[in-house]
This record gives structure tokens, C-alpha cells and sequence, in this order.
């Protein structure tokens, strides 16, 4: 068995080989692929074969996948250049013969209405119409999505959005990486669709008072027009398609899209997902010492 996953360099991608690896997965059998050559020399110490690719690069995606039985397709994170990019690796996977082809989508794709969903969307009906086996991996939001901003809440005694009291099924890139593998080993996966989120869900409101709770200092959830919060995310430097995806994001939290109850992670992964205090604690450590 030959494994090829993409964006190893990257978070959830380094995640799934960790993942892989501890469920008995022979390094040899594995290929690393990604960007970030230094981090590529690393993990070939462990006996993995890498491959320098890039999205962009379908000759890089071509060689490396040769030979592929199955493909890990980590989602892009370049917006708006997604379904090009996830188009080369199909193609380079079709032409490679890989027999399974897991991609990590969006919680229910195929219906949800945020900016973010048209590119996931837009790559399931390309994998369908690759004639490609393949299994959707789609994931509700990372904890990382709040928890790396942990320093800028404790600083400002706030977080700001335009979630309101939507429910969010968040887990870490852990969990999803750890569902990834499972679905990369389990037998006849091809044509599965898992929708993947925590066992816990949270509102943004409960997210402040969790790190209320466990900072000792108080911390407020100011809900905004969508609008506004657009316009906040842009005066912080991001551009503005990003800051208007970025704060659909929040409509879509707001209208329940990030919820969900199937409890498939979970079961998928054998354990209970990362709660709430957990993500919010482990991401404190570095801040506390």
C-alpha cells in the first residue's frame, strides 16, 4: 500500500502522517509531500519518502503521485485558487491510478451557503466527475480557528464576530487528521461521505467564558453586524475578500451551518473529540509560562 499525503509541511497534513504512522502504517509506505523543504529532510528521517509539490505545479504533482494507491488531498489555503489547484491533483492522481482519493472538505458541502463552501463544493463535483473512488472528509471548524488568537482576546478582554448564538462543532486538526487516517485505512471508504465536528458544541458567547474561566480574567463576546465585522477584520490588515469570507464564516456559524450531532468523529476516530476546555487549555501552556 502506497499513501501519498498532500500539505505534510502544513498543519493537519503533518497531523495525518503522525496519525498514520500510530496506527501501524509502515513509514516506507508512506509519501510526504508539501513546500517546506527543510521540514520534508525531517520527516525522511523517519524513513518516510517525500516529494517537493506545489498546487500549482501539476508536473511536481505527477511525479510524486506515480504509483499512488491512495491520496490524502489536504484542502488549499490559497483562496480563490483552490479549485484549480485541487483540479491539477485529481488530475495527477486520476492519470497515477490512485484507487482512493480522501479530500478534506467543508460540514455539509453540498448545501452549506458560505463563501467558503463554493471552492469545497466546487472540488466534490470534480472529484465525482473524475470517476476517481474517493471519500469526503467534512470537517466543521478547527479549535486553532480560536484558539490561536487566545493572546489577542486576553489583550483586548474581548472577542469579537458575527457568530451570535450559533452552535459550533469544533475540533482540532488533530481530531480531523486522526479521522483522516482512520478513513485512509478502514476497507471499502470509497463513495462514504462523513460530516465531522466535535461532540461538544459551543456558542462564541461560551467560548469567552471558558477562557473567562480559565484565565482568571473576564472576557466579553461582542456580536456584530456582519458588515461591521468585515470591516474590523480588514482594519486588522487582512485583505478585504478574506475579511468578507472570514466574516461569512460567522453568518454562517450564525445560521447553524458549523453545527452538527452525527457524532461520525468521533466514532471514527475511536475516543471522544477534544472538548472545549481542553483546546482552550493546551493552547494557553505557551501563554502561562
Amino acid at each position: 500500500m502506497s499513501i501519498v499525503v498532500t500539505g505534510s509541511t502544513g498543519n493537519l497534513g503533518a497531523f495525518a502522517i503522525d496519525a498514520l504512522l500510530r496506527r501501524g502504517v509502515d513509514p516506507g509506505e508512506l509519501v510526504a509531500t508539501g513546500r517546506n523543504q527543510e521540514r520534508l529532510e525531517e520527516l525522511a528521517t523517519l524513513g518516510i519518502r517525500t516529494a517537493a509539490i506545489d498546487y500549482e505545479d501539476a508536473d511536481s504533482l505527477r511525479v510524486a503521485f506515480k504509483g499512488a494507491e491512495k491520496l490524502l488531498l489536504v484542502s488549499g489555503s490559497e483562496l480563490g485558487s483552490r479549485v484549480a489547484q485541487h483540479r491539477n491533483a485529481i488530475e495527477a492522481a486520476a492519470e497515477a491510478g490512485t484507487e482512493l482519493i480522501a479530500y478534506t472538505s467543508l460540514l455539509r458541502a453540498d448545501t452549506a451557503t458560505s463563501l467558503l463552501a463554493i471552492e469545497h463544493r466546487a472540488t466534490e463535483e470534480l472529484l465525482a466527475a473524475s470517476g476517481v473512488p474517493h471519500v469526503l472528509l467534512r470537517n466543521s471548524w478547527y479549535f486553532e480557528n480560536y484558539t490561536s488568537q487566545l493572546p489577542s482576546y486576553i489583550g483586548s478582554a474581548q472577542i469579537a464576530g458575527a457568530a451570535g448564538e450559533g452552535r459550533i462543532s469544533a475540533a482540532t486538526r488533530a481530531d480531523y487528521a486522526e479521522a483522516a487516517a482512520a478513513a485512509l485505512t478502514k476497507p471499502d471508504q470509497a463513495g462514504v461521505v462523513y460530516e465531522l465536528g466535535g461532540d461538544e458544541a459551543f456558542t462564541m458567547a461560551e467560548l469567552a467564558m471558558e477562557v473567562s474561566r480559565q484565565t482568571g480574567q473576564e472576557i466579553a463576546y461582542q456580536n456584530l453586524p456582519v458588515d461591521d465585522y468585515t470591516q474590523l477584520l480588514f482594519s486588522f490588515g487582512l485583505p478585504e475578500p478574506a475579511a468578507q469570507t472570514y466574516a461569512d464564516g460567522d453568518r454562517a456559524v450564525a445560521d447553524g451551518e458549523l453545527f452538527v450531532d452525527s457524532g461520525e468523529l468521533s466514532k471514527l476516530i475511536g475516543r471522544p473529540s477534544t472538548s472545549l476546555a481542553d483546546a482552550v487549555a493546551t493552547a494557553l501552556q505557551p501563554i502561562n509560562r
